[in-house]
């Protein structure tokens, strides 16, 4: 399985301080290294609201956002293309309002635009398929893809479902998109089937060859369900689908990892200028 990486965290960090954070992160253009060590948030802290919180290990990875980063530096709304079965039109309907509201929140003073086009029931290779088309379309900065679910459902072969997520993912960062990766649902009836819980780790492992960030929305969901008297059904509603709190908390999770990423992520560097060419030698230059 793989390991979350180790996040510096800083106890107590309100929302505010978060967002302080990242402004001046933001208006420096810079990460540098020890304010961006104090600047990281634990994942259990108020930044995220008291039925989302999870512990930090149980919630993400961060991995750096270069093409997030180069919108906010350019003060140009940042797009973002939201896609699996949450971002289906007319399939959860307050999801996208929701990730909107939880990453203009985490990101004080930046326009949010946000393109959903999941399909209910759509496996990764389909969704890959339409990728491209998308991304023409939407142009978006980042790819916010919650995968797994439904090709777990579907028993689709774990192999064939890694290579066509390890393809769009690497397809989408050869054209400069970020990707944050949302691993699939948590729900006991699949907890102990064998092929669920091989896909949840083929995302994470895709994640982490691929160096994007992710959500791990399964140990989150299982922490969540655990702690509440409600079980699951605290956060989960009918078919696979998340209900309302489940929607707003899977929200908060993807803003918090994108915050957290951002700290992480170098200013984009200025074009290193071509090098002087020295002057032609008398047999160098053209005769005449």
């Amino acid at each position: 399985m793989a390991q979350p990486q180790q996040i510096g965290a800083t106890p107590h960090m309100t929302r505010v301080r978060l967002a302080a954070a990242l402004a001046a992160v933001l208006l420096s253009g810079t990460a540098g290294g020890a304010a961006e060590q104090a600047a990281v948030p634990a994942a259990d802290d108020p930044a995220l609201s008291q039925e989302c919180r999870v512990p930090g290990a149980q919630l993400y990875t961060v991995a750096q956002l270069g093409a997030v980063k180069a919108a906010l530096a350019e003060n140009r709304p940042l797009k973002i293309l939201a896609i699996g079965g949450s971002a289906a039109p007319g399939a959860s309907a307050s999801y996208p309002a929701k990730l909107e509201a939880a990453l203009e929140h985490a990101l004080p003073k930046v326009d949010v635009v946000i393109d959903h086009r999941g399909l209910p029931g759509e496996i990764a290779s389909g969704a890959a398929e339409r990728l491209r088309t998308m991304v023409a379309e939407a142009e978006p900065d980042l790819v916010v893809w919650q995968v797994g679910t439904h090709d777990a459902i579907a028993r689709v072969d774990v192999d064939a479902f890694a290579s066509a997520l390890a393809e769009a993912v690497g397809w989408m960062r050869s054209h400069g998109i970020d990707v944050v990766l949302v691993d699939p649902i948590y729900t006991a009836s699949m907890a102990a089937d064998v092929d669920y819980n091989r896909i949840v780790e083929a995302v994470r492992s895709v994640a982490t060859q691929q160096g994007v960030p992710l959500v791990r929305r399964y140990e989150a969901l299982q922490y969540l369900s655990r702690r509440s008297d409600k079980g699951e059904g605290h956060m989960l509603g009918r078919q696979f689908r998340l209900n309302d709190l489940g929607l707003r908390c899977m929200a908060e999770h993807v803003a918090l990892t994108i915050a957290t990423s951002l700290l992480r992520t170098e200013a984009p560097k200025e074009p290193k200028a071509a090098p002087a060419q020295p002057p032609l030698t008398e047999p160098q230059r053209a005769p005449g």
